[in-house]
């Protein structure tokens, strides 16, 4: 039961990534929490995990089948990944130093200012 429903997490995660250019981690990781008990940190980790290959390059590659993204979209799209390397690194190293309800709260409230944005925007 508990794989049909990671599985499950994985396609909507997947649908929404491909769709709105999102990271599935907002989708994934709070159904980690909320869902399947997991600690914020092991969440956060799991859903880097689950990220890494599927939604990146296979997303990219139907959008650029599409005509929707040029080789400039895509060395946009590395020099950002380059920064994200650092960044993943300064974040999991903060993360793992966080008490886990910090953690957690400290996501939701990223989680709402998001969404704040989002509904004005």
């Amino acid at each position: 039961m508990q794989f049909a429903l990671m599985l499950l997490l994985g396609v909507l995660a997947g649908v929404l990534s491909g769709l709105f250019g999102i990271g599935g981690g907002l989708l994934i990781v709070p159904a980690l929490v909320i869902l399947f008990g997991f600690a914020q940190q092991t969440a956060s980790a799991t859903s880097l995990v689950a990220l890494l290959f599927p939604v990146g390059a296979l997303a990219v590659w139907t959008y650029w089948q599409e005509g929707k993204i040029s080789m400039a979209h895509v060395i946009a799209g590395c020099v950002i990944a380059c920064g994200m390397l650092l960044g993943g690194l300064i974040g999991a190293r903060i993360g793992v130093s966080l008490d886990p309800v910090v953690a957690r709260r400290s996501f939701a409230i990223f989680l709402a200012i998001v969404a704040v944005k989002v509904w004005f925007s």
